[in-house]
């Protein structure tokens, strides 16, 4: 069974290559697909090779006009669907038209896919906003294509029903959470260490559409409150990136604005999954703002609180029942004490709550072997 697999791969994104990671540890390890059978579509094929060592091929051919960079990717893509048997879209959030290009791009290459004859997997992905007509339809119509749809929370689940579609729709696990932490994770005695993630939210460098006033309320909130928490707790923070080098900026631009300095560290590198759940597991406890960083840290076993930039942060910290410790991002400029209020709830009973996180990893790691199962069905079908 030959096996290509679509997803936002090649970016320096380490939540999403944590995806990436899951699911070839599914496939590879738990399937026995040899990596020969596996094609990647990936933003930048040598980097994909490199990590991984499966074949990469180009999600989008880049020519001098839009018009030759479609008509080169339609001709290059069909050639390779055509050699595959399944065409695995997912996972991350691949159904929404936050960003214009990603509604367009996925669906067609998905639709494409059916057309070549590959069964189409639509596995781990998180749905939404999808909050302009042609987002819908293009996702709509992809969904109308493939042959099973799994979703990472409930919310988006809901979400595709509310567009119509009738489909069984399966709720799984992240594939990153299918990873696993190196070495056992200790318990502490208090909060000492805090790992931070911060999202250039707005940021005229990063963001659709720009807003650098939202941007300054932002990163001055965030920096208010790391400030409370190392003057009222004695921690020290340590910011650190799964989107590289776009969320190295932004924490420089927030501990710029920090009084107690010397008790942060930025981590300027490029960490890869395995690094970041190395760090989050030498961390007493991880803010995240990044939905991976979250993820990871889960998978660390290290207690978690969101920052929500994103309705599929709280969507994921409902899914693990951990929605009292979420923080609504323009919540953050309202009130610098914010998350030392958290805090302080968690360290009342702070060895319930690291108990805790070990019962959420174990179980959040199961609804990820969920999908190994739907794979492990399709893979027993003659897909041909």
């Amino acid at each position: 069974m030959k096996i290509g697999i679509i997803g936002n791969y090649g970016h320096n994104n380490n939540g999403d290559e944590a995806i990436l990671t899951g699911i070839l540890k599914q496939l590879i390890e738990d399937l026995s697909i040899p990596k020969e059978d596996i094609v990647i579509f990936s933003n930048n094929p040598e980097n994909t090779e490199q990590r991984y060592g499966v074949q990469a091929v180009p999600l989008f051919y880049r020519k001098k006009r839009l018009l030759f960079s479609i008509i080169k990717t339609l001709k290059e893509s069909y050639f390779m669907l055509r050699k595959l048997d399944v065409l695995l879209i997912g996972g991350g959030g691949l159904l929404m038209d936050l960003y214009k290009r990603d509604a367009p791009l996925y669906a067609t290459l998905g639709l494409l896919g059916h057309y070549a004859g590959c069964k189409v997997i639509i596995y781990g992905v998180g749905a939404g906003p999808i909050q302009t007509r042609t987002g819908a339809f293009f996702i709509k119509q992809l969904l109308k294509k493939a042959h099973h749809i799994s979703v990472r929370d409930e919310s988006s689940k809901q979400l595709l029903q509310s567009l119509g579609i009738k489909k069984d729709i399966d709720v799984i696990g992240d594939p990153a959470l299918f990873l696993t932490v190196p070495s056992g994770k200790t318990h502490s005695d208090s909060i000492r260490k805090v790992a931070v993630t911060a999202v250039p939210y707005y940021s005229a460098k990063y963001w659709p559409t720009s807003n650098e006033q939202k941007y300054s309320q932002y990163i001055s909130g965030m920096a208010k409150n790391l400030d409370q928490l190392i003057q009222e707790k004695g921690v020290s923070i340590t910011f650190f990136s799964t989107k590289y080098p776009q969320d190295v900026q932004v924490t420089k631009d927030i501990a710029s604005l920090m009084v107690h300095k010397d008790c942060v560290t930025i981590i300027d590198k490029n960490l890869y999954p395995d690094e970041i759940i190395s760090l989050c597991a030498s961390h007493d406890l991880v803010i995240g703002t990044r939905l991976h960083s979250l993820i990871l840290g889960i998978v660390a076993k290290t207690p978690v609180i969101g920052i929500g930039y994103h309705p599929k942060v709280s969507h994921f910290l409902s899914t693990i029942d951990q929605l009292h410790r979420y923080i609504d991002i323009e919540q953050l400029a309202r009130n610098e004490h914010a998350v030392v209020h958290i805090v302080e709830e968690m360290l009342a009973h702070w060895p319930e709550v690291q108990k805790d996180m070990e019962h959420v990893a174990e179980r959040m790691n199961q609804e990820a072997k969920k999908g190994i199962e739907l794979l492990s069905i399709i893979g027993e079908r003659n897909v041909r």
